[in-house]
């Protein structure tokens, strides 16, 4: 066949037999290990405890990427049990929020400028209708920015 006869067409030498060329090599010299001295030496309190992870790791970092900010606005009462526009109903007790863009199910950190508190809402619904609004907030969630009472206010929203 056609690989059978290009298998001694290439005219190169027989392949030699790598043991012997790995015998013929000279010995390499082993490295000398370190002193236990210059080894660093760990505080029984930088340790972590068996079984657990440390501090850093333990604890993923959040992000800063801010997703944006402006005016959020809260809706709940006469919506309360309506259906939204990912299909499910809308509970003005629960953490959830309107956004033109994300998509539906969507956690976002949003934290009030005025009162620096932070809540996590899920995203299932569409809105604000007003252009001058980037979220609409659940009634739950307003009210656990401490900012119900304003109507609307200025809040940054962050990745979960």
């Amino acid at each position: 066949m056609v690989l059978s006869a290009c298998a001694g067409v290439s005219g190169r030498p027989p392949a030699q037999d790598v043991t012997a060329s790995m015998q013929a090599a000279p010995p390499v010299a082993p490295i000398a290990a370190t002193p236990a001295a210059a080894a660093p030496s760990v505080t029984p309190a930088a340790t972590p405890a068996a079984g657990t992870l440390p501090e850093a790791a333990s604890k993923p970092e959040r992000s800063t990427a801010l997703l944006g900010q402006g005016l959020a606005s809260w809706y709940g009462g006469k919506f309360h049990g309506r259906r939204t526009a990912s299909g499910e109903r809308f509970d003005r007790h629960a953490f959830t929020a309107a956004h033109r863009t994300l998509p539906f199910g969507t956690r976002v950190r949003v934290r009030s400028l005025a009162t620096g508190q932070e809540v996590v809402v899920r995203i299932n619904d569409r809105g604000p209708h007003k252009p001058t609004r980037i979220i609409d907030l659940s009634e739950a969630a307003i009210t656990a920015l401490g900012v119900r009472h304003h109507g609307v206010t200025t809040v940054e929203l962050l990745p979960e």
